[in-house]
């Protein structure tokens, strides 16, 4: 009896072991920029996403990316209590044997809505070939928020099918449904959401794309970006007093050249709290051709004041204010253990209090002992990619991650916090990977960096 006592304790703290770092409590924060890791110890891969509420639980849509391809190969589904720990639910709609989301073909700009009439889940989509050149906007269906979405086809209007490619969606107070494209279009949607009724509006706005929506006290707000392939830019907004317009442009809604905090739109999710609702941005981060393991997300608090938005600063983490609606910054205690790095393989220079390298497998390590560490450093136009590992005193590898160190212009963040582990020994290892983002568009134009440095600032640990 003793035996079986002990062997059931065992498991049982074994399994509280499992639930503190597999399960929730693995983030103190919402952060912005750097991988998310699911329960699973692997980033979470739902980009040009969407959030949907039901119940308690938060659901995370977006497209699975791959780092060798740009082709469909699903939509991701991931699930959350508190908007800071994500399990992965499952690929929800998954590549199809053939037709507009089979082989070679792209699936983009995911967006779920629960349609009233019906009780079902209604997810919208851009398919196209990989050149780009044959877009439709397709749609799928399922009776639960995280089963399996079936595929129906192209959403058409008066038996036609829509030629848009980026795409987002809006559902009003009244429970209807609308589809959003570049360049300023309005889609009514059938009570069912499984066809357009009418355009509520046509060009609303000249070269805008990654459309998003959401209403304050009966005004619309409609962001855009521009169109700079998978570089970032100041994105702007419209308002109107109804869906139908006139819609106004009103500017940037964070500081100009900040490049929308380095972000592209994507969705804009209400939370009601309390007896107000408030605002959350997401923003994508792309991190071209590494889609799949280094683009990151930009989730921040939108500032409202009548007509008027904004993000004036950028909250590296954030939560929300449990003691009344709103956000509140947390307080983080650092310990920098920069001093303690071992270079293990290559050249690295310290410069100006950064340890640089651009040589393709040059290593340096960190040992720490506790549950998490971080990292700053400093992002510009010669930066590149870098691979982050962390292995424990057995050897055994936690984490391994790719982190994209590129931005337009150059400047000093955190971009890599782990997950809170098991507290004990550690090791972090650094390596460069000789590699940075860079494409070109289709008009020939090129973007990205020009090299491939990784300027580590400090690694420290958190308490």
């Amino acid at each position: 009896m003793k035996i079986k006592l002990l062997i059931t304790l065992c498991l049982c703290i074994s399994f509280m072991s499992f639930i503190t770092l597999h399960g929730e409590n693995r983030y103190k924060a919402i952060y912005s920029g750097i991988p998310l890791f699911d329960q699973n110890n692997k980033e979470v891969n739902a980009h040009g996403a969407c959030i949907v509420k039901e119940g308690n639980k938060y659901y995370l849509f977006g497209e699975y990316h791959t780092d060798n391809s740009n082709a469909f190969t699903g939509f991701s589904c991931y699930s959350s209590s508190n908007l800071t720990d994500w399990k992965f639910e499952k690929i929800v709609l998954p590549l199809q044997a053939d037709g507009f989301l089979g082989p070679d073909r792209i699936g983009e700009r995911v967006k779920v809505m629960r349609c009233p009439a019906t009780g079902e889940y209604v997810m919208f989509m851009h398919t196209d070939n990989l050149k780009y050149s044959d877009p439709h906007v397709g749609y799928a269906t399922c009776k639960t928020i995280n089963g399996n979405y079936e595929f129906k086809g192209e959403l058409l209007h008066n038996g036609k099918y829509l030629k848009k490619w980026d795409l987002g969606t809006f559902q009003d107070n009244d429970g209807k449904g609308y589809l959003l494209t570049h360049e300023g279009f309005i889609y009514e949607l059938a009570s069912d959401y499984k066809s357009v009724n009418q355009i509520v509006v046509s060009e609303a706005i000249h070269g805008g794309e990654a459309p998003a929506m959401f209403k304050k006290n009966g005004t619309y707000f409609w962001l855009f970006s521009d169109k700079t392939s998978w570089e970032r830019n100041d994105n702007y907004y419209l308002t109107a007093q109804s869906i139908k317009g006139p819609w106004i442009k009103r500017g940037f809604f964070a500081p100009k050249g900040s490049l929308t905090w380095n972000s592209q739109s994507t969705f804009v999710l209400p939370i009601v709290y309390g007896n107000d609702t408030l605002h959350l941005y997401m923003g994508d981060r792309w991190s071209f051709p590494k889609q799949g393991s280094a683009a990151t997300y930009v989730w921040q608090p939108i500032s409202i004041c009548g007509d008027e938005i904004s993000i004036p600063t950028f909250r590296e983490s954030w939560q929300m204010d449990k003691s009344m609606p709103g956000w509140s910054a947390i307080d983080i205690k650092r310990k920098s253990i920069k001093e303690k790095c071992i270079v293990e393989q290559g050249i690295w220079k310290a410069i100006n209090g950064c340890q640089k390298s651009k040589e393709k497998g040059a290593i340096i390590s960190y040992s720490f002992k506790g549950k998490q560490i971080g990292i700053k450093a400093l992002s510009g136009k010669t930066s590149g990619y870098a691979r982050i590992s962390i292995k424990n005193d057995k050897n055994k590898e936690i984490i391994n991650s790719i982190i994209d160190f590129y931005n337009k212009y150059e400047y000093s963040s955190q971009k890599f916090l782990s997950p809170i582990l098991k507290s004990g020994n550690y090791t972090l290892s650094i390596e460069v990977l000789g590699e940075h983002p860079a494409w070109s568009d289709k008009r020939k134009a090129d973007y990205g960096s020009t090299d491939n440095y990784v300027m580590i600032e400090d690694v420290y640990t958190i308490d």
